[in-house]
């Protein structure tokens, strides 16, 4: 027996290196296997998490060892939620903006009032409704689509989002957008583009969040984390920026600062590997 233990903790400390530099937390459910969005809650000391299209319309309160604490049962379709965020009152937004093949006319972010989080049973939405101006087609030609979406965060009464590329000689580049946080149906106001390193699939975004002192912004892709400083205004890339590669690649789609230097990051399940948590330090 204690042979077996040994080599069960030798097979297990030999796994966390498997994650390049990124810290090993938890194992999340089997309820959030396709986890596509997650915002730490810094009252609650836990994360709310989200799963994409496909699952269920909820969302669920997870504690930093990867329990869940809370669900929340949403009385709105999950067409294609694919990250969250807060305001600094705590209210919470989902962002139904996933557009894979280019051709929704219903993007949405839904907010649940922080009155609701408290809530045993169904909660009710608000909606703010939009679009990107620069798209007239639905779908656009193959070398057009840039309005799939995955990743926003909440700043200052307005949302920023952060277009997917799905264009294949530019699958990193982004598109910066704004909407007001306010119900209604919106024109989105771009602000700016970025393109990632590399061309593959792998550095798409797909996640994003901001710090809670608003001077640092953190974009995610599978394979590293963008983190962009000394900006001006809410032109998020007009500051510097620093690549940190995971040295680790999995279906990443969700970031949130626990601090201005820790993030927390998950993956979907893939096969045997993925539903994790871990945490990445950066400077």
């Amino acid at each position: 027996m204690r042979s077996k233990v040994v080599i069960f903790l030798f097979l297990f400390i030999c796994c966390q290196s498997d994650f390049g530099k990124l810290s090993y937390v938890a194992k999340l459910p089997k309820k959030l296997k396709e986890v596509s969005g997650v915002q730490y809650d810094a009252k609650e000391n836990a994360f709310w998490m989200l799963n994409d299209s496909g699952n269920k319309p909820s969302v669920y309160l997870v504690s930093k060892e990867g329990k869940i604490q809370k669900e929340l049962k949403v009385q709105a379709k999950n067409i294609d939620w694919e990250d969250l965020t807060q305001d600094k009152k705590r209210n919470l937004y989902i962002g139904d903006f996933g557009n894979n093949q280019n051709k929704r006319k219903d993007l949405t972010i839904l907010k649940i009032n922080l009155k609701d989080l408290s809530s045993k049973d169904k909660v009710i939405t608000e909606k703010i409704e939009f679009l990107y101006p620069e798209q007239t087609k639905f779908p656009p030609k193959k070398e057009n689509r840039y309005f799939d979406t995955e990743a926003f965060f909440e700043w200052e009464g307005n949302f920023y989002i952060f277009t997917k590329s799905r264009v294949k000689s530019s699958y990193g580049r982004t598109f910066l957008y704004q909407v007001p946080n306010k119900a209604g149906t919106y024109k989105a106001k771009l602000l700016s583009q970025f393109e990632t390193t590399g061309n593959s699939w792998n550095c798409s975004i797909t996640g994003a969040d901001i710090s809670r002192d608003g001077k640092k912004v953190a974009l995610i892709t599978h394979q590293a984390v963008w983190v962009f400083y000394n900006f001006t205004g809410n032109d998020f890339f007009s500051g510097e920026v620093k690549e940190y590669p995971f040295d680790y690649i999995s279906q990443k789609e969700s970031v949130t600062f626990i601090s201005d230097s820790l993030l927390s990051i998950a993956d979907e399940e893939n096969k045997n590997s993925g539903r994790n948590l871990y945490q990445f330090l950066i400077d």
